[in-house]
């Protein structure tokens, strides 16, 4: 029945259900490239056979697509509707862990299928397969680079195909030269164990980069077993393997056979009385374990000769200055937010015209750190300090009238994250990178990052309300048509920064940059004359002191849920547009 749909349907767009465990990476990657071609793309959390029943039933979609599923769609839907599955691997490639067995195979090339939904899990008719080059990456970051755009390029190829009529998919045949995949259970942490004894640095690196993010690598510190995350080499320093070594920014330093890793996070593999299940960095996981070992301190503006990891670092290059500061999954604590401030007053001291804000690999900056605010004694506190901090860096690239600053965004960035961009004089992203400029999501916080000076001066009263109120996310092309980009890069990571670079040392050399710089002052002091920083400031965080210390527990309550990682209940209706009401006050 959904094939004969498929071939009667000859349409422009299409009416597509997203049936999902939950709005990922990958999800809203390919929410914002479909409905920017004009499809009509509706979402629904995967939570039981009798709720996606029920959406189908409501939408009526053309095609159901499903980006990350944890479980089978049910026979009662795949029989009757098309449903094509966006798997992480090659063709024949099949199993839960597919991208986790890529990484530690150490496999040099890998792919995304889009297959049709089937009896037998993963092993249904292929629509479309791209495939890319792997990086020494880990599955994180191939998952929001590589598998997301490959995925992009695959979806739509497939929607073509059903656009054309050419309803005609490959049917899984392992007697194909082009099929190289093969069946994966799920990986235990038996096969990702770390023998430091006889491990060396670069299979360390592959056992815990194949298990990043989810679930981690489970191992033994001292007297108790943690599961560790987010590893990087260590060039210089060595020891017996095994052994701690030294500290740095909250990460810890642990010996190889033949050199040595940094581990910046933990979590308790059974936590104790008072300790919290989820990650938080090595040396607070640690106390005072990693509080005894050696600091291995470096200058922000350090060049070390051996490969290393540094969360913040500045470097200078034909006349323009750089910044680097690669937190974890965008989250920014209140330390780091100071140290990445005293970090852009170094800069602004410094003798370059121009000033480029690099973020990191994976995130440009998702805004105030949740984990670490759900740790702290006073969940409140820890909140208004975290905001205070982020207000502070904001305010220090504000008034930096020294230099034309650039954010450079190589990753995604959610919240305040997007408004510390909006700080800067320019914003330029590559293409692939995915923006939520707003907080609402998060228990109907207000924000503060200066927003409701910086956005509304870049797009306008109205068009800042859309965006801060409607809560959908948006691609780099969308959010340059809505105004928060100045300039879109093709191409991956590596050409991103290339053109940066050109582009920046180029406006370094321009005739005109002593008069932008100039100009840039007079705007500033006429802004500052019409309304201080300090006034939007004290607005804004005056709605921020009723969510963190008011009656509402909205966002206490969304915060420890999104930390825990609590199964959703329901899907919102900014999502789900089949469950919206008509006419009727909409639910949230």
């Amino acid at each position: 029945m959904g094939l004969e749909r498929c071939r009667k349907k000859k349409l422009e767009t299409m009416r597509i259900l997203f049936l999902t465990h939950s709005f990922n990476s990958l999800s809203q990657r390919l929410f914002v490239e479909l409905t920017a071609r004009g499809h009509e793309v509706s979402i629904e959390f995967d939570i039981n056979d009798a709720v996606a029943e029920e959406a189908v039933a409501l939408f009526q979609p053309a095609l159901i697509v499903a980006p990350f599923l944890k479980r089978a769609i049910p026979e009662s839907i795949w029989r009757n509707h098309l449903c094509l599955i966006v798997h992480p691997g090659i063709k024949g490639d099949r199993g839960p862990s597919s991208l986790d067995w890529a990484i530690l195979r150490g496999e040099t090339r890998w792919g995304v299928t889009c297959l049709q939904a089937d009896a037998e899990m993963d092993a249904g008719d292929i629509w479309s397969a791209v495939e890319f080059e792997m990086r020494d990456a880990s599955k994180g970051s191939l998952y929001r680079n590589e598998v997301a755009d490959a995925a992009v390029t695959a979806v739509l190829e497939a929607i073509e195909k059903l656009q054309q009529g050419n309803c005609q998919p490959e049917p899984l045949d392992y007697s194909r030269d082009d099929v190289r995949g093969q069946w994966h259970c799920l990986m235990s942490q038996a096969e990702r164990c770390i023998d430091w004894r006889r491990d060396d640095t670069a299979t360390v690196l592959r056992k815990v980069r194949s298990a990043d993010g989810v679930p981690g690598v489970r191992d033994r510190i001292g007297e108790r077993d943690y599961f560790l995350y987010n590893a990087h080499p260590e060039g210089d320093l060595s020891g017996v393997p095994g052994a701690l070594l030294a500290r740095r920014d909250g990460a810890i330093c642990r010996a190889t056979i033949d050199g040595a890793v940094w581990i910046t996070h933990l979590r308790p593999a059974v936590p104790e009385s008072g300790e919290f299940g989820f990650k938080l960095p090595a040396v607070q996981v640690l106390g005072e374990l990693a509080a005894e070992l050696p600091l291995s301190e470096l200058a922000i503006d350090a060049l070390p000769q051996h490969p290393t990891w540094q969360e913040i670092r500045y470097r200078e290059a034909n006349g323009v200055g750089y910044l680097h500061f690669d937190c974890y999954n965008g989250a920014m604590d209140s330390s780091q937010c100071m140290r990445l401030r005293d970090a852009v007053l170094y800069a602004a001291q410094r003798p370059v015209k121009v000033l480029v804000l690099m973020g990191g690999c994976d995130f440009w900056s998702n805004g105030i750190h949740l984990n670490q605010i759900e740790a702290a004694d006073s969940a409140s506190d820890e909140s208004w300090r975290n905001i205070n901090a982020m207000d502070d860096l904001c305010q220090a690239l504000v008034e930096n009238c020294q230099q034309l600053v650039i954010a450079a965004m190589q990753g995604n960035a959610g919240a305040g994250g997007v408004f510390l961009a909006l700080a800067a004089d320019e914003v330029w992203a590559r293409n692939g990178v995915v923006l939520n400029p707003h907080y609402k999501g998060m228990g109907n916080l207000y924000g503060s990052e200066y927003w409701t000076y910086l956005l509304p001066k870049r797009v306008g009263e109205q068009q800042a309300a859309a965006l801060t109120h409607n809560r959908l996310p948006l691609s780099a092309r969308q959010a340059a048509d809505a105004g928060l980009l100045d300039l879109v890069i093709e191409g991956d990571s590596f050409s991103f920064v290339a053109a940066v670079q050109a582009r920046a040392e180029a406006l370094s050399l321009s005739e005109q940059i002593d008069e932008r710089l100039d100009r840039k002052r007079t705007t500033r002091l006429h802004d500052e004359q019409q309304k201080p920083l300090s006034a939007y400031r004290a607005e804004e965080l005056e709605k921020m002191k009723l969510n963190f210390f008011g009656f509402d527990p909205s966002y206490h309550v969304a915060r420890y849920h999104f930390v825990e990682k609590l199964p959703k209940a329901r899907t919102p209706a900014y999502l789900a547009r089949h469950r919206r009401v008509v006419g009727a006050k909409q639910r949230p």
